[in-house]
């Protein structure tokens, strides 16, 4: 049928061969307007089909919480016309066809590599490239990085300025590319699962969460009930412990030094929580395809449930200060506004995009394992600057202790992993999971022997990049260090 397409939920499969495959021009309208009917693209990438390659199109439906899959056949060209200029939220997954699967968007409207200094051995940067620049009377360029103070990963920063007015931001990244997407696609499973582990390494319990519900759909594992809670407590402890940090960090930038030192410490107080569940500050080893490798005892519930109220106390302490003092607020209100319509034409997700006005959280939109039947409420505002960025971060931390008290108390009983069987053949799975950062995808595909054909991630930096160059349109460059913190994005995640 044209411009059909097939149906997933977020942690389950489907036939690779049942998805329908059209011509190209009518695989784009039919993506098109899906995103014009409110879908969201998740994901863009090639796959063998019967016929040759296959082009596949992710798109959320958030309004029934479904994945739309299209498919479009690729001519021996290996191009079709780009879907960017008509749905912006296209531009990083055609630009990752272009530079690192040769597959040309025709027509894209700023087609550059999207991680060049990474590029995979054998390709160059493009001759003649050329960063944007603005012409005019005092306008001038401060560039910024790679490199940074401190322990900062690297990331180039090109400012176009007329004074301290920002007038375009370009960001560069790719210096973190490791092949993620490669290893995860060729390497052992032992290695697999270190690898998702690292793609961001602040995010460890949502990316392995994605990898491991991926794997478990691709071979039908059934997941213990226990072992769906544990990842969801793990899940809201990364976010506790992101979101302080974030707030304390943003104290610093404005030097507000009582709240940066209380969220700093209580960052530490969250992290210790986590490694007395598994071993590790951050999460690595707890989660693994089948369930998580380390039950919560009694012990550790109980001591926990008894730090949450002393957290609560704390927490509260260290925002009244922050959010009450008038010197903090003239630095963050008004800084670094991200509109809801400018969010909305790039799919900018997690806390960025809720502090604009978008109504969107996989734990709502597409909630699987432990978050089907436990709700989280949504947290938003509307003025998209850094107040509410910041404040968002505090409404969501008050929701995660309050999930954690209500939950922790009554865990399901039971195994917290169940045996894992073979990857079938000719499938296709794709996961979303609201890490603290936002909706971190991980989507695969089998070939015909059960091996792992095809495999991209979507960190939620890659979504929203390009949403913190558009908040610095009009600020002043002095504001990029508080506004660039109150996105706080990853490279490596970006990089992949």
């Amino acid at each position: 049928m044209s411009g059909a397409f097939t149906t997933l939920t977020s942690g389950a499969g489907a036939a690779l061969g049942g998805v329908p495959v059209s011509p190209m021009g009518e695989f784009c309208q039919a993506v098109l307007r899906e995103g014009a009917a409110g879908g969201r693209l998740i994901g863009l990438f090639p796959v063998d089909g019967a016929g040759g390659l296959v082009l596949l199109a992710l798109v959320a439906q958030d309004a029934a919480g479904t994945v739309a899959l299209f498919g479009g056949a690729l001519g021996a060209e290996r191009a079709y016309p780009s879907l960017t200029s008509d749905w912006p939220q296209a531009q990083a997954f055609e630009r990752d066809l272009w530079e690192h699967h040769g597959i040309t968007p025709e027509g894209h409207p700023w087609l550059k590599p999207l991680c060049f200094p990474g590029l995979p051995p054998g390709q160059s940067i493009p001759a003649g490239y050329r960063y944007f620049a603005a012409a005019g009377e005092e306008v001038h360029e401060v560039a910024v990085g790679p490199v940074h103070a401190g322990i900062i990963e690297p990331g180039h920063f090109r400012f176009q300025c007329h004074g301290e007015e920002v007038l375009h931001l370009e960001i560069q990244l790719g210096f973190q590319h490791r092949g993620a997407e490669r290893i995860l696609r060729e390497a052992g499973e032992a290695r697999r699962l270190t690898t998702a582990e690292s793609i961001a390494g602040d995010s460890v319990v949502a990316h392995t969460t994605a990898f491991a519900q991926v794997e478990e759909a691709l071979a039908g594992a059934a997941v213990p009930a226990r072992a769906h809670a544990l990842r969801a407590v793990a899940l809201e402890l990364e976010r506790l412990a992101n979101h302080a940090g974030d707030l304390g960090a943003l104290a610093g930038d404005v030097g507000y030094l009582p709240s940066a030192s209380f969220f700093g410490r209580l960052r530490g107080d969250i992290l210790n929580l986590t490694q007395g569940l598994c071993g590790n500050r951050f999460g690595r080893g707890l989660v693994a395809p089948g369930g998580v490798r380390f039950d919560a005892g009694p012990a550790w519930i109980d001591g926990t449930l008894a730090a949450l109220p002393v957290l609560k106390r704390d927490m509260e302490d260290a925002a009244k200060l922050l959010f009450g003092s008038a010197s903090v607020q003239g630095r963050f209100e008004g800084t670094g506004v991200l509109y809801r319509d400018t969010a909305e034409l790039l799919g900018v997700v997690g806390p960025a995009a809720r502090a604009s006005g978008c109504r969107r959280d996989v734990r709502q939109d597409h909630p699987s394992g432990f978050f089907r039947f436990a709700q989280v409420p949504l947290q938003m505002l509307s003025s998209g600057d850094v107040y509410a960025r910041a404040m968002v971060r505090w409404l969501e931390v008050q929701q995660s202790l309050r999930f954690l008290e209500e939950h922790l108390p009554s865990l399901p009983s039971g195994p917290v992993r169940a045996e894992m069987g073979s990857m079938q053949p000719g499938r296709i799975a794709a996961a979303m999971v609201e890490g603290w950062r936002g909706e971190t995808v991980h989507a695969a595909a089998t070939g015909p022997a059960g091996d792992v054909s095809v495999y991209k991630v979507a960190d939620p930096s890659l979504h929203n990049w390009m949403g913190l160059a558009m908040a610095m349109r009009g600020g002043a460059i002095s504001d990029f260090p508080l506004c660039n913190k109150s996105f706080n994005l990853s490279y490596a995640g970006h990089d992949r």
